[in-house]
């Protein structure tokens, strides 16, 4: 692809991801998308063949981006490893408390709706979130070899239960419109990972 196509391919996933953030993905229209992102349908149908292979993409990308986000925070050396990983968590907390849907996860508002509807975005989504839980593993791998964690058996394992945890908090936080499920989120990663209560709990 040409610089110009990459732009426009990205302007459009990039506008629609705000907008599916807030409604989810089968209650916007094309329209909706087209009319947001000043793009023709005609040109919308030259990068994504179907609304489908759109959110495919669409999963892609923002998978690519989270991930990348991830990698800077624990990759940062200033900081111990156990602190990178709870520095993380604390992000999750900020980000889905807020009514922004910029900032909302794309896996957890959409993980329940797709999964039944596309088989092609739900393979996105398990791939994605797969990358997420590998990369938490060796967090918490890191974590225990520098001290700043308490011993795990299996962290592959904890670092499931933890995203695992933090999703069903983001969920629930949908249903009371509140910070309070992913404060005890927090308060629960701090207890599994062997970490003393935060200052004020």
């Amino acid at each position: 692809m040409t610089n110009t196509t990459n732009d426009v391919r990205q302007h459009i996933l990039t506008t629609a991801q705000s907008i599916i953030g807030g409604k989810g993905f089968s209650a916007v229209g094309l329209n909706e998308i087209l009319h947001a992102s000043s793009v023709p349908k005609g040109s919308f149908y030259h990068y994504f063949g179907s609304k489908e292979a759109f959110g495919e993409a669409l999963l892609e990308n923002y998978f690519t981006d989270y991930l990348a986000a991830l990698d800077a925070v624990l990759a940062r050396s200033d900081v111990s490893a156990g602190e990178r990983l709870m520095a993380y968590f604390e992000h999750w907390l900020e980000t889905q408390a807020t009514c922004d849907p910029k900032g909302k996860c794309l896996a957890v508002k959409l993980a329940a709706e797709v999964s039944d509807l596309s088989e092609a975005m739900r393979s996105v989504l398990d791939y994605g979130t797969a990358r997420i839980i590998a990369r938490l593993t060796r967090a918490i791998e890191a974590g225990v070899a520098d001290g700043s964690l308490a011993s795990q058996p299996d962290a592959s394992a904890m670092a499931t239960t933890l995203y695992q945890l933090w999703l069903g908090a983001s969920l629930r936080a949908k249903i009371t419109r509140d910070r309070v499920p992913l404060e005890s989120a927090l308060t629960a990663t701090r207890g599994l990972l062997g970490l003393p209560a935060a200052v004020g709990t």
